[in-house]
């Protein structure tokens, strides 16, 4: 399947893939942009725009954005993340035109209208008291903060009563102004149209944004100390999160640590986790562990839940399965095992064209290319038992981790 990119003189970058053997496209605009781009002030402001893209333009009201493909049968939606603000929706191919005109309206021409700030203000205060309702949700983002204390990578992509309690017009304006650059910009489209049509729908309003450059520079996280932290919560369980900054997006041991991840407490059920945790000892239902790399740092996280009474032995496992992999390289069998299954599980995430359509958005923004599956793999097969080791001495020193925990009140 061919990749195509194409670049306007204006800097946003186009990307496309024909899959013939779907009924569907689906197609975004992905934007370099997210909640650690807020001002202490602005949190959570990233996420309000998100949320009213979808609350007029200067041609559509809310119902009219809403109905435009969802009557259809398609899809549209939006997300924030950290570094990123994303528009993007799943249609029939015969109705790509409409959808990928609706997303540049959505996009572009949001007018944000002062009564649906009013209104939207109220979901996001709901959506966050239901966060806070769900104890398995916030303590990854309370774990956000005591790892990234005092940076706006800590801070809740959702912002706080406070600061959603005052935004304004003026203040999405002024935000998008400060941090749209054209060059951070990219339109990605995946599925069962040629990239004649792909470009028909959507290049000449594209055409029409001004180049945008930016001054904005993300502030780097170099400040990190470890700690602890115990909160005694209304919970039925103890609840524990173990974390630490990880490498960058660009740091050449990203899927080093990928694959070392994988083997300790990725998705599979044969995580060395699940394996000793549940399978071994039944003190959990579920235990993962997570790795993301960020533009100029990362993070690495353990999440689990346990009865109160198991809590210091589930937490001595954790640590002693960690610390195997800090003083035991893998055998030549383990290692293979490990290396196939990383890859059959990027082999399926292929099949999932709307995010590979996402995925290939970030990696144009974030790495000015897109590596063939291919190549990920090979990086992967190249990984020796003695790489892992020195990368689990790094990333699991217990010294360097923090940890926080909720107690049953």
């Amino acid at each position: 399947m061919q990749l195509n990119i194409k670049e306007l003189p204006n800097g946003i970058r186009i990307v496309h893939q024909q899959v013939t053997h779907t009924r569907l496209v689906h197609c975004g605009f992905i934007l370099n942009i997210g909640s650690r781009d807020e001002d202490k002030e602005q949190e959570g402001l990233a996420h309000f725009w998100e949320h009213m893209a979808f609350k007029g333009t200067h041609k559509r009201k809310t119902f009219h954005i809403i109905n435009r493909l969802e009557s259809l049968g398609g899809e549209l939606n939006a997300y924030t993340t950290k570094e990123k603000v994303c528009f993007y929706a799943s249609v029939l191919k015969d109705h790509y035109p409409k959808a990928a005109e609706l997303l540049f309206d959505i996009t572009f021409n949001s007018t944000f209208p002062e009564k649906q700030i009013e209104k939207e203000r109220q979901v996001i205060l709901e959506e966050m008291a239901m966060y806070r309702d769900s104890p398995d949700d916030s303590i990854q983002d309370d774990l956000d903060a005591l790892v990234f204390a005092n940076h706006a990578l800590g801070r809740n992509i959702l912002g706080t009563e406070e600061t959603v309690g005052r935004f304004s017009q003026q203040d999405f304006f002024d935000f998008i102004s400060t941090h749209l650059d054209t060059s951070q910009l990219v339109f990605s489209a995946v599925g069962n149209i040629s990239f004649e049509k792909a470009l028909k729908a959507i290049e000449g309003p594209l055409k029409e944004i001004q180049t945008r450059r930016t001054l904005y520079v993300r502030n780097g996280f170099h400040t990190y100390q470890p700690q602890i932290k115990t909160v005694r919560r209304e919970v039925s369980q103890s609840l524990c999160a173990i974390g630490r900054p990880a490498y960058s997006q660009h740091d050449p041991n990203r899927y080093k640590l990928f694959l070392l991840n994988n083997i300790l407490g990725g998705p599979s059920m044969n995580s060395r986790l699940n394996l000793s945790l549940r399978e071994n000892y039944g003190y959990v239902y579920s235990i993962e562990s997570s790795y993301q790399p960020f533009s100029d740092t990362g993070f690495f996280g353990i999440y689990f839940g346990t009865e109160e009474k198991t809590l210091k032995k589930s937490q001595a496992i954790v640590h002693r399965e960690m610390q195997k992999l800090r003083t035991k390289t893998l055998g030549t069998l383990q290692l293979h095992m490990a290396k196939e299954q990383a890859i059959g599980q990027m082999a399926m995430a292929e099949e999932n064209y709307a995010a590979l359509m996402l995925v290939y958005g970030k990696s144009l923004i974030d790495h000015d290319k897109i590596d063939p599956l291919e190549r990920i793999f090979d990086q992967i097969r190249s990984t020796t038992a003695t790489d892992l080791q020195e990368i689990a001495q790094d990333i699991f020193n217990p010294e360097q981790l923090s940890v926080l925990t909720y107690i049953p009140s």
